[in-house]
This record gives C-alpha cells, structure tokens and sequence, in this order.
C-alpha cells in the first residue's frame, strides 16, 4: 500500500498516461537506436583505417552488435574429429590444424579448450600416447 504523496506506481495511473509514457519511452529508444548506427559507422570507419595501418581494432562492430563469438559451421568437437579423422596429433598441432581448416574463435585459451574437448569426449576421441590423440 503506497504512503500518501508518494508515487503509487501504474495502479495510480490511467491508461491514457500509461499509453502516453510507452510513447514517449518509444521514441526515445528509436532516437538512440539512430545515433547507436551513426556511431557504429563511425567505429567501422576507424576500423577501416587502423586496419590498413596493421592494427586490429580494439571493441570491433562485432562486440557492438552483441555478438561475442564468431559463427562457425560445425562445433569444436566436429572440427576437431574431423581434423583427427586417420592422424594422430598433439593437442597443440590438432588446436593449429582445426584454425588453420577455417574454424573461427575469438578464444584466449583455445588450445585449453581443444585440450578440454579431447579429454571429455572419449566417445569421440581415443588418446594415443601421452598428449596424442586421434579421432576414436
């Protein structure tokens, strides 16, 4: 129960006021919305330039656009298995041959991660010897 001269919140309200707040609200996020995209062309424009000087741009449009991680075809295990398919590798050959067939990641750790994924999945992979592992 609200105290007297306090806001009592949308029970207070008409619906007639509610609507007119939600319009207001709106046009508020579509006039951000508008100077988020000039301001996301502006940083691909800077990471135009820093990237015909050599230099990777720090934020990237991906990061404004919400997307963290890149889109890859198949997942690690897949990459990995098929990678692994007849060879056996180390952990940190088998990490640079799933990079190197197109796999994307934007990883700090990602020969932890293909570590990770051949321990775990023994259904999938068989270790060969210490730190080899090929495709089971």
């Amino acid at each position: 129960m609200a105290k007297k001269g306090s806001r009592g919140g949308l029970a207070t309200l008409s619906v007639s006021e509610i609507q007119a707040e939600l319009r207001r609200r709106q046009s508020g996020a579509k006039s951000l919305l508008r100077r988020r995209e000039r301001l996301v062309e502006k940083i691909k424009g800077l990471d135009a330039r820093l990237a015909e000087m050599g230099v990777r741009g720090a934020a990237g449009v991906d990061a404004l656009s919400g997307r963290k991680r890149p889109k890859n075809d198949m997942n690690l295990v897949e990459a990995l298995a098929k990678v692994l398919k007849s060879k056996t590798m180390s952990v940190t050959d088998a990490a640079a041959a799933v990079l190197e067939s197109g796999y994307k990641t934007s990883a700090e750790n990602f020969r932890t991660m293909v570590n990770q994924a051949l321990i775990k999945r023994t259904d999938t992979f068989k270790k060969v010897a210490r730190g080899k592992y090929t495709a089971a």
